[in-house]
């Protein structure tokens, strides 16, 4: 366990992040809450494979939209085929190998060739639905739900930027792979402990001494200070941070989700375990105001990427070592890392 108290407490075993069978036992977390899709992504397409929740679960999932918006599996109930094989308008479901077809709601509707099967349909020829959340436009599923996606913390940070109203900038979609364990990439995300020695042009634009973190059920905000003369938001008078120079809005979500606010608009980090030493992150952008797209904290998110994943990769090699197993948390600066590790532990 991880001692409550910051000052006294210290960090997981190395073990957690070069152990094969720690890490079997970590994937269990990723069948929590995960981000499905923005409103912007099933506008055109009423009907979207979950390719990224497939990666992060092994579970094969889509979004259908029928008037309602639901997250059905895009197994056949027939031998297993995939249903929906890209984003796609349509007013049914059709199984691509033997012509079964199922309702947008992901019942059974008819099948070929069955006339004499006994018993025929039952509850089980219809397709799995799983649970479905939505916040400020963007939804969450989950293969499996302890308790309801809660982000009431962040409404008051955040609803007045009409997320839901953001469109999908494909020019941001990008996939990196890395050889380092997918908590060492949280773990750097989640301190700006950092910036002044691995972030030097961001150092130039945030104000290290004003960073700010806050910990909450669930998951950790992290807020960026601008600099004088640097780009920021426009913030309302109802917001609890007015007065402020917010660069940016850093929140991490258990187990593996980065949503990062710029003025431009939101950038999306998903986290996705492949090996204890092996870590794929997909990064996709949905766009607010495009003429900021390039200036302030969220301008040089390439550059940054990379000087992060140097660095994870050399911690990774680290934990080898037999000098060393558990460091300390700095009591100040990595009080999101803290929180990370105990809702790991006590999970």
């Amino acid at each position: 366990m991880i001692d409550e108290d910051i000052r006294v407490a210290k960090t997981l075993p190395s073990r957690f992040y070069t152990d094969k069978e720690c890490f079997q036992e970590q994937k269990k977390f990723f069948n929590r809450w995960q981000f499905a899709a923005h409103k912007s992504d099933i506008a055109a397409n009423n009907i979207l494979p979950l390719d990224t929740i497939e990666s992060v679960t092994g579970e094969c999932m889509m979004l259908v939209d029928n008037d309602e918006v639901r997250s059905l599996s895009n197994v056949c109930t027939h031998r297993g085929m995939r249903l929906a094989t890209e984003a796609c308008q349509s007013k049914g479901l059709q199984c691509k190998y033997h012509g079964r077809r199922f309702n947008l709601d992901g019942t059974f509707l008819h099948m070929p060739e069955f006339e004499d099967a006994v018993n025929f349909p039952t509850e089980d020829d219809n397709l799995t639905e799983y649970p479905l959340a939505e916040w400020n436009g963007i939804y969450f599923t989950a293969v499996d739900v302890l308790k309801s996606l809660d982000l009431s913390f962040l409404d008051s940070r955040l609803s007045w930027l009409n997320i839901s109203n953001f469109k999908r900038g494909s020019s941001r979609n990008r996939e990196y792979t890395i050889n380092a364990n997918w908590a060492l990439y949280c773990e750097n995300y989640l301190e700006g402990f950092h910036i002044p020695y691995v972030h030097p042009e961001l150092n130039q634009v945030l104000d290290y001494g004003d960073y700010r973190v806050e910990c909450f059920s669930g998951g950790v905000l992290q807020i960026g200070i601008a600099k004088e003369n640097e780009v920021c938001f426009d913030l309302p008078k109802t917001s609890p941070d007015y007065g402020l120079k917010v660069a940016a809005y850093y929140v991490w979500l258990f187990p593996n989700l980065m949503l990062n606010f710029y003025p431009w608009g939101l950038s999306v980090n998903i986290i996705v375990p492949i090996s204890v030493n092996e870590t794929k992150i997909i990064y996709q952008g949905y766009i607010k105001d495009s003429l900021l797209e390039y200036q302030g904290a969220g301008s040089e998110l390439d550059l940054v990427e990379t000087q992060d994943q140097q660095i994870v990769e050399m911690i990774q090699k680290g934990m080898s070592s037999r000098a060393y197993d558990r460091g300390r948390y700095s009591p100040t600066m990595e009080k999101g890392v803290h929180h990370f590790h105990r809702m790991l532990t006590e999970d």
